[in-house]
């Protein structure tokens, strides 16, 4: 029988190397790679550079010429790794950390030098079938049944789109304006854009706040599903989460999911965070009926310590997949399979796909999966560690308690009897001993907003850090020295932050001029010219008592200031508080959620006494809040404090 022919190499082929000089290249890179990360602990936690810098070390025309490698890996050590964070550094806190392994960093290395193609069987069968094997380990850790599919993605972004595009095509087809998601105030960024991308409207995305544990309220959510079903909408999907970015909350999946199911809608679950968690019994706990999710989005590149990417779409039918994304082309068909092989490309976003099955594979196959396990249980110990450290020193406040690797504090400073609101204040220092923390380069915290107060987010993940890395964190948040606007050093003690109060007695007359409105403690040290311009946006607007001024759960953004009468807000058949002049309702359907979606009325306002109010657009009271912080600090508290009181 004949051999295969093996066609030569090409005399002139100007990108080709010879096995030696390849070999010497790899050892090079090779001895490099380790070096840094057995050192890593020795640099900067992060390290940023201004474009000015940067662009002086690095931008230059296009070579003509070849260069020496080696001297190539120099400059790349020189002018550019250095100037990264370090997000596997055991001291790494911010954000979510993300710390890959050595094996699973060869997988990379092996998919990208192999230049695999993962799109389709024909051509990655070996792949392909690796990557099934992968997502059946991933099914059975979340209880999903015989028949559930998925699709390795870049990242949760990309799987929290693919859900949506999914569950859209199977319940609904093509878009219209009938149908709606709902989401948490807690849900990550990425529902938003992809919401925004796939062409849902302001009004086609119910933003339902989150109580005061951070997680959504089944009954919020069947009230404002059942309002949509009776205005003649179509509920489309519900994307709950587990494992929120802010505090790892975990939404009550159970009930959602009857709530959802209830309605005909597809409930998806964004775990993107959490989702390996299920590997520990205190996770799998936690993460309770996420089996009755339609989809689920988990990252491997966060808990299960992957390299960046590696992102997860889980579909509890996973023909669904093909049904929403399989496009064959002419030029495509030759790559059509058997009946049961898969071609990934018809499950997702991408036609041309990189293999990241490998390093997963590689990864979980050396090490096992019970060291997996180990490291979700040390980061879970590691949180409760920070969060009882948090607890017994008097220099700390404790914001949210530990939750799957998660928990959030803020430092205490002593009260300032001249100071105008002393929680802003509070909140302003712990702002800058953040930025300071970080510039010191010793360890990074991030931060966040949590109802209406500044909050640290200490995030413990990587599978380096240890007890010594946290009370080091700790410690340099609570001793640092920070330095208030005049200079001197402030420590101690702080309050709770004060409510917000609305004095009546800032109207003077049946006029209102920009001057009056600066009275209003909401308004105050506004300049005259912005709050002229906010004035002018308004439109006045009378009531009369039994008015329905806004219906809880329906579409509206505008903001109001009560001139005289007084309303009612209420929710369901309970009445929260009565407003009078000088008072004002809808700053939280004002605030923007993200890419312009944002609340939905979160009260019912009807008018108890005849009187006048002025509407102003979310556009004009936007502009204000960020021409002038210290609304946009008053605002968001109140919008806090009345959420948390709802």
């Amino acid at each position: 029988m004949a051999g295969v022919h093996r066609p030569s190499m090409p005399d002139d082929d100007p990108l080709a190397l010879d096995r030696e000089t390849m070999r010497r290249m790899g050892y090079l890179v090779v001895d490099r790679l380790v070096e840094r990360i057995a050192t890593l602990r020795d640099e900067r936690v992060l390290t940023t550079a201004s474009r000015a810098d940067l662009a002086a070390r690095i931008d230059e025309p296009p070579p003509g010429e070849p260069r020496a490698f080696e001297e190539l890996i120099d400059r790349l050590e020189r002018d550019v790794l250095p100037f990264v964070g370090h997000f596997d550094h055991p001291r790494w806190f911010g954000y979510v950390p993300g710390s890959g392994t050595w094996p699973s960093a060869l997988g990379d290395l092996i998919a990208s030098a192999a230049n695999i193609d993962a799109g389709a069987w024909r051509e990655a069968s070996g792949p392909s079938q690796l990557e099934l094997t992968v997502l059946e380990w991933f099914r059975g850790w979340f209880g999903y049944p015989e028949g559930a599919g998925g699709v390795l993605t870049s990242g949760g972004s990309a799987a929290n789109l693919s859900a949506i595009a999914c569950a859209r095509e199977i319940l609904a087809g093509p878009m219209t304006e009938r149908l709606v998601l709902y989401v948490s105030d807690q849900s990550h960024s990425s529902i938003a854009r992809a919401a925004r991308q796939l062409g849902f409207r302001q009004d086609q995305v119910r933003v339902i706040a989150a109580d005061e544990a951070d997680r959504l309220r089944p009954a919020d959510l069947a009230t404002a599903m059942d309002t949509d079903l009776g205005n003649g909408r179509q509920p489309l999907l519900v994307a709950a989460v587990a494992g929120s970015t802010n505090t790892a909350a975990i939404d009550p999946l159970v009930e959602i999911a009857e709530v959802a199911h209830a309605r005909g809608a597809w409930l998806h679950v964004d775990a993107a965070y959490g989702g390996f968690a299920v590997l520990a019994e205190r996770g799998a706990r936690a993460l309770a009926g996420i089996a009755q999710a339609d989809s689920i989005t988990v990252d491997p590149h966060k808990w299960l310590q992957m390299p960046f990417e590696a992102g997860c779409l889980m579909v509890r039918e996973g023909r669904h997949l093909e049904r929403a994304f399989a496009i064959v082309p002419d030029y495509l068909r030759d790559r059509a399979g058997a009946a049961d092989t898969v071609n990934f490309a018809d499950r997702g976003l991408q036609l041309t796909r990189a293999s990241r099955a490998i390093k997963i594979w590689l990864g979980l196959e050396t090490f096992g999966v019970d060291a997996y396990r180990a490291v979700v249980d040390r980061s879970l110990d590691l949180a409760e560690l920070a969060e009882r450290l948090i607890r017994a020193d008097p220099r700390l406040e404790l914001a949210t308690p530990a939750s799957l690797g998660i928990v959030t504090f803020r430092r205490r400073f002593a009260d300032d009897p001249g100071a105008e609101d002393d929680a802003a204040r509070v909140d302003r220092l712990n702002a800058q001993l953040v930025a300071e923390l970080a510039a010191g380069g010793e360890a990074l915290l991030t931060s966040t907003v949590l109802h209406g107060r500044y909050a640290i987010r200490m995030c413990v993940l990587n599978h380096g850090s240890g007890a010594d890395d946290v009370r080091f964190a700790l410690e340099h948040v609570a001793s640092m020295p920070i330095q208030d606007a005049t200079g001197h050093v402030v420590e101690g003690e702080a309050t709770a932050a004060r409510a917000m109060g609305m004095d009546p007695r800032w109207l003077r007359g049946n006029d209102l001029d920009a001057a009056h409105l600066r009275d209003l403690p909401l308004f105050a040290a506004t300049p005259l010219e912005d709050a002229e311009r906010f004035l002018a946006s308004g439109r006045e607007q009378r009531f009369r008592a039994g008015d329905l001024m806004v219906e809880q759960w329906v579409f509206s953004r505008d903001f109001h200031l009560i001139l005289d009468g007084r309303v009612s807000i209420q929710s369901g058949q309970r009445e929260l508080v009565t407003l009078g002049a000088g008072e004002v309702f809808g700053e939280i359907a004002a605030l923007d959620w993200g890419r312009d979606f944002t609340y939905g009325r979160t009260a019912t306002v009807i008018a108890t006494e005849p009187g006048r109010l002025i509407a102003f657009p979310q556009a004009a009271l936007g502009e204000l809040m960020r021409a002038v912080p210290g609304v946009e600090q008053r605002i968001r508290t109140l919008a806090a404090h009345r959420l948390a009181n709802r």
